[in-house]
């Protein structure tokens, strides 16, 4: 572990996408103005994916949860949890004797969670978790790797708490390989969402982040980078799939 620290320490930082300018001006200032979009938009989120999804959202989730593995008694962590919508399925499948944690830098979807169910809500970054080593059985990071700050301190952090055999699950959007397809969820979630988002919630602030939304799906790294970091990471088996078309899911062990 002292030798992955010591190998990601010497690794100059690596965001998801690249300064997206319309938002922020440079890096330092991703952070805050991510969060205040977050915070601002937290009460409309769950409406906004419900219509954004047809509704598909919560069920795709826990379906994924169930293919890899989520069963009874397991300690999960769910980084990035937003509103909880994730965490909610996991508490459900680990039952009375298991525990599950909801991580997220976002005061508002952290209370939105609070409000919807989630037990236990931390708020902090992916890149400085506030947990003992080993200490999770998995760990997920659901639609929010586009918004962590540096991959490379996100994914050591991830295997640190994980324990030997414990699995990283992430579940991410991206844009089809087909050139039609990848117009028309263009389309979709750039015009039509921030659209109609702003005629439910009245709210410039859900509108902006639907089009943030969309703009780092657009210039997401490549899944190749993805699997290669966690693999210098020290993660084993890291796998890629992609399910409809745009639902991509990362996975790896830590051995």
């Amino acid at each position: 572990m002292n030798q992955i620290k010591e190998k990601h320490s010497q690794q100059a930082r690596l965001t998801p996408h690249p300064v997206l300018k319309k938002y922020y001006p440079d890096v330092s200032c991703r952070r805050q103005r991510v969060d205040e979009m977050f915070d601002a938009s937290a009460r409309y989120y769950d409406r906004i994916n419900t219509m954004m999804s047809f509704g598909s959202g919560r069920l795709y989730r826990a379906w994924a949860l169930k293919r890899h593995g989520l069963g009874a008694n397991m300690q999960l962590l769910d980084v990035g949890c937003g509103t909880g919508v994730l965490a909610l399925i996991a508490q459900q499948k680990t039952g009375a004797n298991g525990n599950v944690i909801a991580l997220d830098p976002s005061i508002g979807m952290l209370r939105q969670a609070r409000s919807n169910g989630v037990v236990n809500i931390i708020n902090g970054l992916c890149e400085a978790m506030p947990f003992p080593a080993q200490q999770f059985d998995m760990l997920t990071i659901g639609y929010a790797l586009r918004h962590l700050d540096d991959l490379n301190a996100a994914f050591v952090e991830c295997h640190r708490v994980l324990d030997h055999g414990g699995k990283l699950l992430l579940l991410e959007l991206s844009k089809p390989k087909n050139k039609l397809g990848s117009y028309f969820l263009r389309i979709y979630m750039l015009i039509i969402i921030p659209m109609v988002t702003r005629v439910l919630s009245r709210s410039r602030h859900a509108q902006l982040l639907m089009r943030y939304t969309w703009d780092t799906i657009d210039n997401c790294v490549d899944p190749e980078i993805i699997l290669a970091v966690l693999q210098q990471a020290g993660f084993e088996s890291a796998k890629h799939g992609v399910f409809f078309g745009i639902f991509s899911e990362y996975t790896a062990i830590k051995t």
